[in-house]
């Protein structure tokens, strides 16, 4: 009982987020629009949920003095103060001095760190996958030469080599990245059905 209530709501309320699509209906829009609203409320309480689980795994690591448990202090310290800079009373909630600085002073630092490195990853995985050592990796690295250069300012030939990197972009490129979003929309679809007829269950827990 306890998986087959669960696995029934599953299958009633996809099975009738599939239908209303195709068989529109004024007297459904409450309900669809009751089921989004319920969709923020699951997900508010998953932020919830995912708070208390960061808060339990640093506070283990503090207790064990695990290896590098200090930034387990920064952590959740961090994420006290955000908090009390963002719901204390009279603070001006995202509006407030101190969240604004943490959040633009050290957060955006930090996002802008990682994507550097990103970048260098970037470059190496690049430099190693466009040697020209066989005919598809040739044109893989003249593709990607005219692309990084269409913004480069080259006389006569920024015309000729604007238009060979848009017609790479829309033609080429375009068709490659629909197939790869009709795959995934496939995957999505195939992965939906399992959820929904029950063949999917890792989200009960261990069978």
């Amino acid at each position: 009982m306890k998986r087959r209530v669960p696995l029934m709501m599953v299958f009633v309320v996809s099975l009738f987020m599939v239908v209303q699509n195709f068989v529109p209906l004024d007297e459904w829009n409450w309900i669809y629009q009751f089921l989004l609203d319920w969709t923020m409320i699951i997900g508010i309480l998953s932020l919830l949920l995912g708070m208390w689980s960061l808060w339990k795994v640093h506070t283990q690591k503090i207790k064990r003095k695990s290896e590098n448990y200090g930034y387990s202090f920064i952590t959740l310290s961090g994420l006290i103060l955000m908090l009390i800079f963002g719901f204390f009373p009279g603070s001006g909630g995202i509006e407030n001095y101190w969240y604004r600085s943490f959040f633009y002073y050290i957060m955006v630092p930090i996002q802008a760190t990682m994507f550097s490195l990103l970048a260098f990853f970037i470059a190496s995985a690049a430099f190693r996958a466009f040697r020209a050592r066989s005919v598809m990796a040739t044109l893989l690295l003249l593709a990607a030469l005219v692309i990084m250069v269409r913004f480069v300012p080259m006389g006569p030939l920024s015309p000729i080599v604007s238009d060979a990197a848009g017609w790479i972009l829309k033609v080429p490129n375009l068709a490659a990245k629909r197939a790869i979003i009709i795959g995934v929309g496939l995957g999505a679809v195939a992965t939906a059905l399992k959820v929904m007829l029950g063949i999917e269950r890792s989200y009960l827990g261990r069978d």
